[in-house]
């Protein structure tokens, strides 16, 4: 049995969780604590990295105490402490990473260095004793990404993003279109009562053999519309119609994937799977091929700690440990990370 304290801060979530488990048995999240920054960073329609890591520094204290006394844990009881490494913004990353070796070096306990896009590929099995093989696709703000997924540790890249990732491309429209920041829930609300069919955009490489992806020809056709327009776009429609292409890309590439593998389990992961539509568009294209689909909790879509202990605590159980000096990637792929066992 171990217990695991991560810290999460690659941009602008500030989260700390407690993890227990052991070998062959499902793990529990003794404690959770997220701080969000968005209101901090709306007024400026994006993350802005000096404040995220300003913020990083004042509220990381606060939750760590928060989520010792609801697990009911004390510091001397944590078996090895774990942070992200990457990717993500430097100056954020530090923050986590610098406290978690300080905890794990006065206490003498081990730390471990985690893949962040690993923490999302692993989320949707966090209430289950393993990790099965599937195929994996992480669809946050800043990635987009198919893998074949042996198991815990077996990661092979089969696609991702040439250009923006789909939760980039839904903020940049949503700016487009005058939406508060972040883009991806407002566009979702607005799609609600918009036509999806109203507007022609394309599926950029959904027929293509290949598995990678490309999104900034469907911004750019969502720009060009509404300078066509002038100002007659009903916002519903088009963002309506602008989900709806995503939603396909998306849907058809990981059913793709599916077929090529022979897999027959998808887990969607990340900040975009939230998304009820394209929940729903891709529980309905599963159901019809026979494909289990594995989704994270709602609480566990978007970046949080309890992901990056769960990558932790498996590492922890095989006998893993990061040196102290290792550095933060803020660049760092996921075909760093070593396998477990």
């Amino acid at each position: 049995m171990a217990t695991i304290l991560a810290i999460e801060s690659s941009c602008d979530e500030t989260a700390v969780a407690i993890m227990r488990g052991e070998a062959g048995a499902r793990a529990e999240v003794l404690g959770s604590e997220i701080s969000s920054q968005i209101e901090l960073h709306r007024e400026h329609g994006g993350v802005v990295p000096e404040l995220a890591s300003r913020n990083h520094s004042l509220r990381l204290r606060g939750l760590v105490e928060k989520a010792l006394a609801d697990a009911g844990v004390k510091m001397a009881e944590i078996d090895a402490f774990a942070a992200t490494s990457g990717p993500g913004l430097a100056s954020s990353l530090l923050i986590g990473s610098t406290a978690a070796k300080g905890m794990a070096c006065a206490l003498d306990r081990p730390f471990l260095g985690i893949n962040h896009l690993e923490g999302h590929l692993l989320s949707p099995f966090l209430d289950r004793t393993s990790v099965p093989a599937h195929v994996s696709l992480i669809v946050s703000g800043g990635h987009t990404l198919l893998l074949d997924v042996e198991g815990a540790g077996g990661y092979r890249k089969l696609g991702g993003t040439r250009d923006d990732a789909a939760g980039e491309a839904f903020d940049k429209v949503g700016k487009m279109l005058g939406l508060p920041y972040p883009g991806g829930p407002e566009i979702e609300k607005a799609a609600v009562s918009g036509n999806p069919a109203a507007y022609d955009f394309p599926r950029s490489m959904l027929h293509d053999g290949h598995l990678d992806f490309s999104f900034s020809g469907l911004k750019t056709a969502v720009l060009y519309t509404l300078q066509r327009e002038q100002g007659k776009v009903s916002v519903a429609d088009l963002s309506a119609s602008f989900q709806q292409a995503v939603i396909e890309v998306l849907v058809g590439k990981a059913l793709r994937a599916a077929r090529q593998t022979g897999r027959r389990m998808i887990a969607m992961s990340g900040g975009v799977s939230l998304n009820m539509a394209l929940r729903a568009a891709m529980r309905e294209a599963c159901g019809k091929s026979g494909i289990e689909l594995v989704l994270s909790s709602p609480g566990f879509c978007t970046d949080n700690a309890a992901m990056i202990a769960f990558a932790a605590l498996l590492r922890h159980l095989s006998g893993e440990r990061s040196p102290l000096g290792e550095d933060i990637h803020p660049n760092l792929p996921l075909a760093r990370m070593p396998a477990v066992g």
